[in-house]
């Protein structure tokens, strides 16, 4: 019999490859990613003073509540669909006797800050597809002193 002795090879790692492997990932995660700078905006918005002009025009209100509803002329409508603004407008048109082509009325969208700005963007829609292009958003002015 032979009996000897096992010699104990000492275990090394080799950190050459992980290196490597790690170097790899680093440049494909720098390449791969995309910044964005739009946290960087800041818009100072400006501000209006003095009294709005006088409208000798037909005007429809359409409000909107901050669940979503929709108010023509302090009318409230049955659903939130844009169809049935579409037909509400009309309507309004209708009553006051005139004629979306032939004269074209002043449109006012005054929305609660809490409602959806989906709700503001089918309102919006809605009178566009109309063929109504004169309207505007109203605000309320701020009491606060700067």
């Amino acid at each position: 019999m032979n009996f000897r002795s096992e010699q104990q090879e000492s275990v090394d790692i080799n950190l050459t490859p992980l290196i490597d492997v790690v170097f790899l990932l680093l440049i494909f995660f720098m390449v791969s990613t995309t910044f964005q700078k739009s946290a960087e905006i800041q818009i100072d918005l400006p501000e209006a003073s003095g009294q709005p002009p006088e409208r000798k025009q037909f005007v429809v209100e359409i409000a909107i509540d901050s669940l979503g509803r929709y108010f023509v002329n302090n009318r409230v409508l049955v659903d939130k669909k844009l169809g049935t603004l579409q037909l509400a407008i009309q309507q309004t048109l209708v009553d006051a006797r005139l004629d979306a082509k032939q004269k074209q009325p002043h449109i006012i969208i005054s929305s609660d800050k809490n409602a959806s700005y989906q709700s503001v963007v089918t309102a919006m829609d809605a009178v566009n597809q109309l063929g109504l292009h004169k309207f505007s958003l109203t605000t309320k002015q701020s009491n606060e002193d700067n």
